[in-house]
């Protein structure tokens, strides 16, 4: 055996060991090089050019869609999202930003640090942390702030993604707002930072730190969650505790989250000031091939609706009644409406939502249709939020390709 191999072995089980993982995965190869070692054994292709996606099963994933190997960059194919209104924990997409990612996290020596602006600073375990306040739950979508890029007309720079960068989970953790209170906080804060334990490799690579206003902190919907779905938060969506911010965009939702300070000032590293930043007008648009201009960071998210049950270029038959489904959510407002349009948006007709499961979650609707004659068919779906917001019929465009809510529709032929 070649010293690297032993190395290898060695390296896997430790991670298997500290994440639970050796009784399922005992062939797999450690985070770093699974890729390498994992054979293709299907793909799937997205509507959009250089779309075909290798589908690769990851330490407690399923096969998802290869985007990027170093970092794992792991979208979810999108007929999970016809499985429910609870996307399980091995189908839910894995986004990271920096190469250099824990392989090993031991859950008895973790620390969550929190300084800054505060009359205590802390080091706290694990234990410590779950003890600071009554556990909550929160059911939210976690969305990437590229999701859907690839459909961006024209073509941006960045993941070429399709719809299945997002999940919706129940996340059991504490509030935020409680651990700054644990903390206490000094007068004159005015932003929170957080980092967690991904590093750059090289030297130039800025550190990848999100920042939220005071206010946001301590509004009471952020928490430091350490469970998905009812079991520990997957290696890969950050255990052994996640940042989750409810109705903001998955770059705010910190993994691995290890580091908290109170800010007198609003922070300016680069994913703050350079990178996640939006068109600062109402739309977060620009004409189609033009700059930005004057920008913002990205923050809450926007109204979307989906049909999960049928896909482009389906078949169905003349005269027999079908039950179109989907999903649907927004920042928070909650979804008033469904409307769904079988002629290409001449006329809508109201879905019927199924159970609410939260503001900030995906709901679920149905639609029954009878097409009455042979031919094509446009499907559209728009969703309305108690609020007033209203999905676009026509895209917008900004240069990063964030924030796509625009009216889907899908092709079908009735035979």
């Amino acid at each position: 055996m070649r010293p690297n191999e032993n190395r290898s072995i060695e390296h896997r089980r430790a991670f298997m060991q500290k994440t639970g993982l050796a009784a399922l995965l005992l062939t797999s190869a450690p985070l770093r090089s699974i890729a390498a070692n994992t054979v293709t054994t299907a793909t799937e292709t997205m509507p959009f050019g250089n779309g075909e996606r290798d589908l690769i099963a990851y330490p407690q994933k399923r096969p998802l869609m290869r985007i990027t190997t170093r970092p794992p960059h792991l979208e979810t194919p999108f007929s999970v999202f016809n499985e429910g209104p609870i996307t399980a924990n091995d189908a839910f997409f894995v986004r990271y930003h920096l190469a250099g990612i824990p392989t090993s996290i031991d859950a008895k020596t973790y620390r969550l640090k929190v300084g800054g602006l505060v009359e205590r600073s802390l080091s706290l375990s694990l234990a410590e942390l779950k003890a600071i306040a009554p556990p909550v739950e929160v059911v939210a979508v976690n969305q990437c702030s590229g999701n859907s890029r690839g459909f961006s007309e024209p073509r941006v720079f960045g993941a070429q993604l399709g719809n299945g960068s997002m999940g919706n989970a129940r996340w059991v953790g504490v509030p935020l707002k409680a651990v700054l209170a644990h903390a206490g906080i000094k007068a004159g804060a005015k932003q929170v930072s957080f980092q967690g334990l991904d590093r750059p490799v090289l030297p130039s690579t800025p550190d990848f730190i999100k920042a939220i206003d005071i206010d946001l902190a301590q509004n009471g919907d952020a928490i430091i969650a350490w469970s998905m779905n009812g079991k520990d938060i997957p290696f890969l969506n950050g255990y052994p505790i996640k940042l989750i911010v409810p109705g903001y965009f998955g770059t705010y939702w910190v993994k691995h989250l290890n580091d908290i300070e109170v800010l007198d000032h609003v922070f300016d590293g680069f994913f703050m000031s350079t990178a996640y930043r939006v068109p600062d007008n109402d739309c977060q648009c620009v004409p189609a091939g033009s700059p930005a201009g004057k920008t913002r960071p990205i923050g809450k998210l926007k109204v979307r609706s989906f049909i999960t049950s049928l896909h482009d270029g389906a078949t169905i038959q003349a005269g027999k009644f079908i039950e179109v489904k989907g999903i649907a959510f927004d920042s928070g407002a909650g979804i008033k409406t469904i409307d769904v349009s079988d002629d290409d948006g001449q006329t809508w007709k109201s879905a019927m939502l199924a159970k609410d499961l939260g503001r900030y979650s995906f709901r679920e609707w149905r639609l029954g249709l009878t097409p009455s004659s042979k031919g094509t068919m446009r499907l559209l779906v728009r969703a309305t939020t108690q609020s007033g917001e209203v999905q676009p019929l026509e895209a917008s465009w900004n240069p990063s390709g964030y924030a796509r809510n625009v009216v889907e529709a899908i092709n079908l032929t009735v035979v």
